[in-house]
């Protein structure tokens, strides 16, 4: 394949919010990196809410740079440029490279409003494709490739993401399909594989035929525009805001809806539009012709609302081809993903655990705790089953004095907090974000890997509902993972009983080696043994495991669902053991209140790494220590008057809804 020439590009500097212009570059080196802003911290110094994006670029920050890149005489080639600032302050050690591939429109500023963030966690490069180029699909991926070869060849130990959109996304499918060898990740945008299901293999012939008034370019750049410029006036009025409100935003939308229409309708003239379907024609072949050969993890988002291209389906489509493929599905969203209020490309790329540094997905040196934002996103679903549960935290001090709220909690790593698991691991949904909230401290939970990984598609839900668990911190459980987070100096969520626990209700079902406290020992840690208690208040179990296995073909259909997903314990014989996956049978009940309480800490030290027996002691220590915990909370809270529904929301509407209900006397 022919590579072009790797260039500088007259480019817009997009850096807090100031226009530079950067001269036209000579022909350079593929080897040459463009310097991009980004902000870094070590992962263990970095804390919720330490970086956020410092601000946010709307549409019309994209109309405004598209102004200076859309040419439609330009015929210089293709080339790369670098959307942020040269003389950042700061840059991250060891960011990985991210080549953003554009769609049909070519400019390479799709990902304008995702610039600041990712800046913080990749080298950035876009590709330009000026609009009268008439470079061949093979000729973009033969640059592309000669990039990738030569970055590979600099930082052989690291990834490199391709990001791309429509006709992008099928370069870097090509990409992918030639270069196995190379550590790829695959981020596509609703892919132009799909081409030859939509209607836009019509439009070439029709607008041959048509006279040159009836420019059908004019509809396909109006299909373009984000959340689609009638379907926002409409909705401007089912809103129902005052009348001149209503009116200033239905005007602002119609000069955003001229305005675009202006600047793409120079990049999408008839003779371009002709050229550019005759290339996502090619290109589509060329991707689905060699969909077999792609090794890279791949990462699908599809647009439930795209008018250009049947991307709701294709999603599905490709998720069957590719080997390392996931989906992540936006109902409501158009075909400029990126572009579109409310898409976060960091968050799903962190939330999806596609982000890496090294060859291998490290848990620990590669997590990013969420911002501000992205917590309050992510537990903001949550406030109302918070506010139904009125969960209730309580603390035990170094000097043994019981507390409200989490103020008994160590500070200093590591520690590791160990109890039972509540009933559909419920607990999943206020710890986290209590530790965060009241503490600033970001919780480490140990998790099944079902959460993370499937073996095959079966009647286990999507890996996309464990999202937000996973952008709070969780890992999948092991050995291994354990050992990282000690040496980190982590807080550490761990629940032995796993799964059969969590499917059962105030029945420890732990292993019987002290695997743990070993662990723990190896570092010092902490152990803090704590208890859930409640869900009995919400969800009463009539049919358990042991009823389920005793019909035939509901057991075997229980083996299956279990095949779906990696397993745990298989050396573990018993009860303890049983890890097959199963939704016992519940009825609700009249909603009751959640209480978790955390008994005071257990020291560990180079005793309990010697000596298995007296690890073996602290291991029924603790395991003492929670069943105590569970008898006291179940005993304790027959005395609280606050533990029906209704007067905890008697008490919200008197004191507000974020203030803490009072509960028994302690």
């Amino acid at each position: 394949m022919a590579a072009i020439g790797f260039h500088q590009l007259s480019a817009v500097g997009l850096c807090n919010g100031v226009k530079h212009k950067h001269s036209l570059g000579v022909n350079l080196p593929p080897a040459r990196r463009f310097s991009a802003s980004v902000t870094a911290f070590s992962s263990d110094q970095w804390r919720p809410g330490d970086y956020e994006q410092p601000f946010a670029k709307s549409f019309w920050d994209y109309l405004e740079a598209a102004k200076d890149f859309i040419r439609p005489e330009d015929n210089s080639p293709s080339r790369w440029f670098s959307p942020l600032e040269s003389n950042s302050k700061a840059r991250c050690d060891g960011a990985p490279l991210l080549l953003y591939l554009p769609g049909i429109d070519g400019n390479g500023l799709g990902l304008i409003r995702q610039h600041q963030k990712l800046g913080q966690m990749f080298d950035i490069w876009c590709l330009h494709i000026p609009a009268s180029n008439r470079t061949a699909f093979t000729d973009l991926v033969g640059m592309v490739e000669t990039t990738v070869k030569s970055e590979n060849h600099q930082s052989p130990g690291k990834p490199i993401y391709l990001v791309g959109e429509s006709l992008g996304a099928c370069i870097a499918l090509a990409v992918a399909a030639c270069n196995p060898e190379i550590d790829l990740v695959l981020i596509l945008s609703n892919p132009a594989t799909s081409f030859g299901n939509s209607s836009l293999q019509h439009l070439a012939p029709l607008a041959k035929v048509l006279p040159d008034q009836l420019d059908l370019a004019f509809l396909f750049v109006l299909s373009l525009i984000p959340g689609g410029p009638f379907k926002r006036m409409i909705a401007h009025w089912v809103r129902g805001l005052p009348e001149m409100e209503t009116a200033a935003n239905i005007y602002q939308d119609l000069v955003i809806t001229s305005t675009l229409t202006s600047i793409l309708a120079d990049t999408f003239r008839r003779e371009t539009l002709l050229w550019k379907l005759n290339l996502l024609d090619a290109a589509a072949m060329f991707a689905n012709a060699h969909l077999h050969l792609v090794q890279a993890p791949s990462l699908i988002l599809s647009s439930g609302n795209d008018q250009i291209l049947p991307s709701k389906f294709e999603g599905r489509r490709l998720r069957k081809k590719l080997p390392k493929c996931e989906v992540r599905s936006f109902k409501d969203n158009g075909h400029c993903l990126f572009l579109e209020d409310g898409i976060d490309l960091v968050s799903i790329i962190r939330a999806t655990s596609f982000y890496r540094r090294g060859s291998r997905l490290d848990y620990i040196s590669d997590y990013i705790p969420p911002t501000i934002s992205e917590f309050n996103k992510c537990y903001g679903v949550n406030r109302l089953l918070e506010v139904i549960m009125g969960p209730v935290f309580l603390s035990t001090t170094e000097d043994g004095k019981m507390v409200r709220g989490l103020g008994g909690i160590p500070s200093e790593g590591p520690v590791l907090l160990v109890g039972n698991h509540m009933l559909l691991a419920s607990d999943k949904i206020s710890l986290p974000g209590q530790f965060v909230h009241e503490r600033n401290i970001n919780l480490r939970p140990l998790v099944h890997p079902m959460m993370f990984t499937r073996l095959r598609d079966g009647l286990l839900p999507d890996v996309s509902v464990y999202d937000t668990l996973r952008m709070m911190g969780s890992v999948p459980i092991s050995g291994t993972h354990l050992h990282n987070l000690l040496s980190a100096r982590s807080h550490i969520l761990l629940f032995p009983g796993g799964i059969r626990e969590a499917l059962h209700q105030y029945k420890l079902m732990w292993p019987k080696k002290a695997e743990f406290v070993r662990a723990a020992a190896k570092f010092g840690a902490k152990i803090v043994p704590f208890c859930g208690v409640g869900e009995d208040d919400f969800l009463r179990v009539v049919v358990d495991y042991n009823d389920q296995v005793k019909v035939p073909m509901v057991k075997e259909v229980l083996k299956r669902v279990s095949a779906e997903g990696p397993g745990v314990r298989g050396s573990v014989e018993g009860e303890e053991g049983n890890q097959d996956f199963h939704m016992p049978g519940v009825i609700p009940k009249w909603p009751g209140r959640y209480y978790y309480y955390f008994g005071k800490e257990i020291e560990t030290g180079a005793e309990e790494l010697r000596d298995r027996e007296k690890a073996k002691e602290v291991y029924a220590e603790v395991k003492k220590e929670v069943e105590r915990c569970i008898e006291f909370v179940k005993q304790r809270r027959e005395e609280d008057p606050y533990r029906p529904l209704l007067p905890r929301i008697h008490y919200h509407l008197q004191h507000g809804l974020l203030s803490q209900v009072p509960t028994f006397p302690f």
